[in-house]
């Protein structure tokens, strides 16, 4: 019968396709299951005999070690020569968005709180 090995929601692409590639090339067979025309279903890759999923997950969790290995080192990189982002630098980048994303915060803070100016000015 078939078990889930590795959900697909939300997971980058790079990082489904070296699953994909990693169970390939372990020659354990699975297949895959996507989230459909409205993204309502379970986007997942199985593996079809159970005999081979404790293999697949020790290789697949030996993978996710080793990738997060590399994605922390290259964070520590960027930050190393400066290039860390910050709220700033993502401002800087995206003007618009940023002065959106403001003006909605500063809404919302003025509806929660005029509730209280107004008991205090009573």
């Amino acid at each position: 019968m078939a078990c889930i090995l590795f959900k697909l929601r939300l997971v980058p692409e790079d990082e489904a396709e070296d699953v994909r590639q990693l169970l390939s090339d372990s020659y354990i067979p699975w297949y895959e299951t996507s989230a459909g025309r409205w993204g309502i279903s379970f986007p997942a890759i199985w593996i079809t005999e159970d005999e081979d999923l404790p293999r697949a997950k020790e290789l697949l969790a030996q993978y996710q070690d080793s990738r997060l290995a590399r994605i922390r080192a290259e964070h520590q990189e960027r930050d190393d020569r400066g290039e860390k982002e910050t709220v700033l630098t993502r401002f800087c980048q995206r003007p618009l968005q940023g002065t959106a994303v403001a003006a909605v915060i500063a809404v919302i803070v003025y509806f929660s709180i005029r509730p209280f100016f107004s008991i205090l000015g009573s």
